[in-house]
């Protein structure tokens, strides 16, 4: 049955409005068809939309569902977190003062809020990454084709890693953030490739890392700001002992954007967080 249901666009990773990665978020969606889902997803054009409903797990407080332009995902990090923004600002309440589960395809996800939240538009938020589905190196094979349609030496791959925590990330890291920021990737012979690139700022910057994340594959050339390929890059580089335990990364320069994420080991998890701001409320006719 259509009806009108309530809507918010929230914008993830940027404490700066409109500068991060926007996600459109529709509530209340329990009824609604998968087949419309899917048509919604594709008609908003964003890398990702997002549809809340009832829990089935009574220890989650709502289950959440994510569509790109073409296909469903088990899990994306930027949806978890402005999903979560979204739910809260339309007067969600916890179960657990201070934490929210999210129920998905991967499973239950904790998100925790800052201390800087407020009762307003804006949330910062931290979701702990869950487990990969897939990790290891890269076969060589498909790390010489990145580094062709990346147009770069295949020495200049200093390493890489399947980061993959659902939707498929491929990871490579190349000496520097200048070389990050200077691509200009043609993926034509492996389209569906899931791809993120890391690069060190240099010591002076004010953050560790710039990030970037091709998504040729679900329609998106290149995504903002990522929330699911910055958790599973986290977990490799921490991991094998080439990052510190807490750093930032940004993302999205190169499309102008001013993406910031956190990233913190704790307990043997890791957290990746940063500023939601709900930009838009109203309602869906769906």
């Amino acid at each position: 049955m259509t009806h009108n249901r309530p809507f918010a666009q929230v914008d993830v990773f940027s404490a700066i409005p409109y500068r991060g990665n926007p996600v459109a978020v529709i509530l209340e969606a329990d009824d609604l068809p998968d087949e419309e889902m899917a048509r919604i997803a594709n008609w908003t054009n964003l890398s990702e939309t997002t549809f809340v409903l009832s829990p089935t797990d009574p220890s989650a407080d709502y289950r959440l569902r994510i569509f790109t332009p073409h296909r469903e995902l088990p899990f994306a990090g930027h949806p978890t977190l402005g999903s979560a923004a979204a739910w809260l600002d339309a007067g969600g309440r916890p179960r657990n003062e201070g934490r929210i589960v999210q129920e998905c395809g991967a499973g239950l996800v904790d998100i925790r809020r800052g201390a800087d939240s407020t009762a307003g538009s804006t949330e910062t938020l931290s979701f702990r990454s869950p487990e990969r589905l897939r990790s290891g190196p890269l076969e060589e094979s498909f790390v010489q084709q990145i580094a062709e349609a990346l147009h770069v030496d295949r020495s200049e791959i200093l390493d890489h890693q399947w980061a993959d925590n659902g939707p498929g990330w491929a990871a490579v890291r190349l000496s520097s953030a200048a070389q990050v920021l200077d691509l200009r990737p043609d993926f034509s012979a492996i389209p569906d490739a899931k791809l993120g690139v890391v690069g060190a700022h240099p010591p002076e910057h004010e953050h560790e890392y710039e990030v970037r994340a091709f998504v040729p594959g679900v329609g998106v050339a290149e995504d903002p700001v990522t929330g699911s390929l910055n958790a599973s890059v986290a977990q490799w580089l921490i991991g094998a002992g080439l990052a510190p335990a807490s750093y930032t990364a940004t993302q999205g320069t190169a499309l102008g954007r001013a993406g910031v994420i956190t990233i913190s080991h704790e307990d043997e998890s890791i957290w990746v967080g940063g500023a939601t701001t709900v930009c838009f409320r109203g309602t869906a006719f769906a």
